[in-house]
């Protein structure tokens, strides 16, 4: 199995920032495609941005592209979301999840093996 624990949220003024982290272990984290996903009050749980195993390429969703850099530290096992220019929509839980290299869609939530317990992050206006 593979553990995943988020940390990094608060809460914050509309254009603030925060550098939310999840932490991997009980497995080879460079062997693993990496997702973060958030979900609000009463709203389905949406992508946000993915990783491949390398850090080489990236994705976002078009509401936060621009605002939002994943990156991850694969000598760390621990992969980040550096949330900027924060607006209220996007307060939610975040959640981190992991899935096997090359396997399925990185913007579908099945595609994704293990997942943390999320970080809350509000966003007053």
């Amino acid at each position: 199995q593979v553990q995943l624990v988020e940390s990094g949220g608060g809460l914050v003024e509309t254009g603030g920032s925060l550098r939310l982290s999840c932490a991997a272990s009980g497995r080879t984290f460079s062997n693993y495609a990496m997702g973060w996903f958030r979900q609000a009050p009463g709203k389905e749980r949406e992508f946000v941005a993915a990783i491949n195993y390398s850090g080489a390429l990236a994705y976002y969703a078009d509401s936060v592209k621009g605002r939002f850099t994943i990156s991850r530290d694969n000598a760390k096992n621990t992969v980040y979301l550096q949330v900027n220019s924060l607006k209220p929509e996007d307060t939610a839980v975040y959640y981190c999840a992991a899935r096997a290299s090359g396997r399925g869609a990185y913007y579908s939530t099945v595609a994704y093996n293990y997942w943390g317990q999320g970080t809350q992050v509000t966003v007053s206006s």
